[in-house]
């Protein structure tokens, strides 16, 4: 079946229309951050850049690092990125985007997020690392898509009898990230995390500065639930979208978050960029082990 080009839209070059690019720019290997400038950040590690490009938030850096090819991609902020990200990202490798034509023979790419949290829980450290094993998101990205085999909907039900849920907020749903990338990047350095995903920064995350809660108890609910020993630990806006899409499609995810604020203790890191750096070393060193 042929893609129309009102679903598989692609740019005079043919490039994938948002990320403006093309199969060969792309490495099997993707670190995925959400701030454009971190892009820099990462690939300054590189031993030489080949690819440089851009479009609205979009930047990719694709290079060598110490004899392993890796791609650096901004997603910007939100599930809703994700979710334009992975579709464009999977075309790539999986569309034979010349015929528009669904490949055969698939692609598993490996997408590591690097990005920034705040604890919820207190005992978590300010300036720690935190690998999202689980993802319960409030996005509401995953409801379009048939979702069902990638989720947990035994702690989707207890998440909803729990909290008391209320009907006009969005279904959460919950994910996990993949198993081989779990198995090698869960050492010592890293909390195992329960991930929060929402669709803003400020209410959907329980922050309020002039505008009032719809639901004054929204902290408490996600603090208080627990769930065979599980309870969630951070808050961000893009985990859940990327392991409930990578899933579906076949390819390999993974989160982790420098925590650079305590919700529960109120706390913010004096040195975040610094946090941010350590973890981008640990985190390349770490995948040319893989």
């Amino acid at each position: 079946m042929q893609l129309g080009p009102s679903e598989l839209i692609l740019n005079e070059d043919g490039s994938i229309y948002h990320l403006n690019l093309l199969a060969e720019d792309i490495a099997d290997t993707i670190i995925l951050v959400g701030d454009p400038q971190r892009v820099a950040r990462v690939s300054s590690h590189f031993d030489s850049i080949e690819i440089e490009k851009e479009k609205r938030e979009f930047i990719t850096h694709t290079g060598m690092y110490k004899g392993k090819r890796i791609t650096v991609l901004s997603t910007g902020i939100g599930t809703d990125n994700i979710d334009i990200v992975l579709n464009e990202l999977d075309a790539l490798v999986n569309i034979d985007l010349k015929k528009r034509e669904i490949r055969k023979d698939k692609t598993t790419l490996k997408l590591i997020r690097i990005g920034t949290s705040g604890a919820l829980q207190p005992e978590i450290p300010v300036d720690s690392f935190l690998l999202s094993e689980y993802a319960i998101g409030f996005d509401n990205v995953m409801q379009y898509y048939q979702s069902e085999a990638v989720r947990y909907p035994e702690i989707e039900k207890a998440f909803l009898a729990q909290s008391n849920w209320e009907s006009y907020m969005s279904a959460p749903y919950i994910v996990k990230c993949n198993k081989e990338l779990l198995k090698h990047f869960s050492k010592q350095e890293m909390i195992l995390g329960f991930t929060g995903s929402n669709v803003g920064f400020y209410g959907p995350q329980g922050r309020h500065l002039r505008l009032p809660a719809r639901d004054p108890e929204l902290h408490e609910k996600l603090n208080s639930f627990s769930f065979d020993g599980h309870r969630i630990t951070n808050f961000e806006m893009e985990t859940s979208a990327l392991y409930g899409l990578s899933a579906l499609m076949g390819h390999q995810a993974i989160s982790f978050n420098a925590i650079i604020a305590n919700r529960a203790n109120l706390t913010f890191s004096e040195e975040p960029r610094r946090t941010i750096d350590r973890l981008i070393r640990w985190t390349l060193n770490k995948l040319i082990e893989y």
